[in-house]
């Protein structure tokens, strides 16, 4: 397990690097996990999304947010996991949409900002047997 500041300072590697986190939705249906661009303002995970189904899905539910990354040089690998409360921003600051910074062509205008109530991760070694 890593200590929650490892999870965090992960966290913010990711979002500086564009990386790409998942966004885990429980819906009417199923759940769903999306990818997405991600930035980190005041401690919040902030995603550029649209009026869709799966940012109203999220908006006032607990919600997961995963990022990994595998060195596969090195052979080793992280995971973090988040889980916490979404909220919908429906009136962003200019501040939340850049730090939200979307790679998709035609981002939505609104942001969802998750708040990281349980953080935990794991680093692992990658077997090279396959």
């Amino acid at each position: 397990m890593l200590p929650v500041p490892e999870c965090r300072r992960l966290l913010a590697e990711m979002a500086r690097d564009d990386g790409v986190g998942r966004l885990g939705i429980a819906t009417d249906r199923a759940p769903v996990v999306i990818p997405v661009n991600f930035g980190l303002s005041d401690g919040r995970i902030l995603i550029r999304v649209g009026t869709g189904s799966s940012s109203q899905a999220a908006a006032g539910h607990l919600v997961a947010f995963e990022v990994d990354h595998v060195d596969p040089v090195v052979g080793t690998a992280w995971s973090v996991l988040v889980r916490g409360l979404a909220t919908l921003i429906e009136s962003p600051t200019e501040t939340e949409l850049v730090a939200a910074h979307p790679l998709v062509p035609e981002p939505g205008d609104l942001v969802l900002a998750i708040r990281p109530e349980i953080l935990t991760g794991r680093r692992f070694e990658v077997r090279r047997d396959h």
